[in-house]
């Protein structure tokens, strides 16, 4: 862990640019150009909540908020992730050129989702507004949350940025399982509605902890456990740094696997 910080703190210009870069590219040749980041996410969470509002009508408190926030927590994670399968190899040309960490690329993917969630939370301090919801002061802790769930997304980014060079399966594999934990995470229904078999399997998502934590305090006032906390904290802190080990393996012959 000391090593990434270390080393996002040395090259956090060169994060930075990259970052940028990438938003860069996402919005060029649009006339919006990089408003989409803020018009995109307005439009998708309309339809996301149209959709589910009238497909699934839970009976959760201010299911609307619950629905939206959740969508906002998970589409950190999978931008962050999805940005970084192919940071490296849309660099091809740079890497074979330049020396710079090969961590760059990864970590400034999950620098870009982190700026992309800025307007998404935004565009859900709007929706917050017209239903005039009233947030409870718990809603202070989210930025914890919320800096948890980079550290996660930098500990999956790394590895899959170098395994989609070595393994080219890597991105569709991942696109499965993006897709598939969408319905496992409680997005659009609350956790205790799953049977209990498959509860006790998917509390040890790091994702059903995260946007669970986000619920509460955004919601409901709640306070997230000492336990939820501890467990939520260790297990993304292990995911981090065993994706930095897998990252420090396959790194050195990054060049040679383009």
């Amino acid at each position: 862990m000391t090593t990434i910080r270390e080393e996002m703190w040395k090259t956090r210009g060169i994060l930075f640019n990259f970052a940028v870069s990438d938003l860069k590219i996402r919005y060029r040749n649009s006339i919006l150009g990089v408003l989409w980041s803020f018009v995109e996410p307005l439009l998708l969470l309309a339809v996301l909540f149209v959709v589910f509002s009238t497909m699934f009508k839970f009976e959760i408190p201010n299911f609307p908020i619950y629905l939206l926030l959740g969508i906002v927590c998970y589409r950190f994670f999978q931008n962050g992730t999805s940005l970084a399968l192919n940071s490296l190899t849309n660099r091809s040309s740079t890497i074979t050129q330049i020396y710079f960490p090969r961590s760059i690329p990864g970590l400034s993917a999950g620098i870009t989702s982190a700026i992309m969630l800025v307007c998404e939370l935004a565009v859900l301090g709007i929706f917050m507004a017209s239903f005039q919801f009233i947030p409870p002061i718990t809603i202070l802790l989210l930025p914890l949350v919320l800096a948890l769930e980079l550290l996660l997304v930098f500990g999956i980014a790394l590895p899959l940025s170098v395994l989609n060079v070595k393994f080219k399966d890597t991105e569709f594999i991942w696109g499965v399982v993006l897709s598939a934990g969408f319905f496992l995470t409680p997005i659009f229904y609350q956790f205790d509605m799953l049977p209990e078999t498959i509860r006790n399997i998917l509390q040890f998502s790091p994702m059903v902890q995260i946007v669970t934590m986000a619920h509460h305090v955004v919601l409901y006032g709640i306070l997230p456990s000492i336990n939820t906390v501890l467990y939520a904290v260790g297990s993304i802190s292990a995911i981090t740094i065993i994706g930095y080990l897998i990252f420090r393996k396959y790194q050195s012959r990054i060049a040679e696997d383009m």
